[in-house]
């Protein structure tokens, strides 16, 4: 496969397709897409895999939460 990265919007799809494709694993710190309150961080730590869709996560200044992976990058 030949990648055009002559196309304006290359970065954004080869990025796209890479955090479909990541594996997450606990200890890792994600990007919040909304935050659980206004004095949350905007950032999580992942603590354990509920499901192949939802983590436990440690949010500073708010705490321990459930989120799917629709709600993080």
């Amino acid at each position: 496969m030949k990648l055009d990265s002559n196309r304006p919007d290359f970065a954004l799809q080869a990025r796209r397709h890479n955090l479909e494709n990541m594996q997450l694993k606990a200890s890792t710190w994600v990007e919040l897409l909304q935050l659980p309150n206004l004095y949350s961080f905007d950032e999580a730590l992942l603590l354990c895999a509920v499901s192949e869709d939802e983590w436990l996560v440690w949010i500073p200044d708010h705490g321990e939460a459930l989120l799917h992976r629709r709600q993080f990058r």
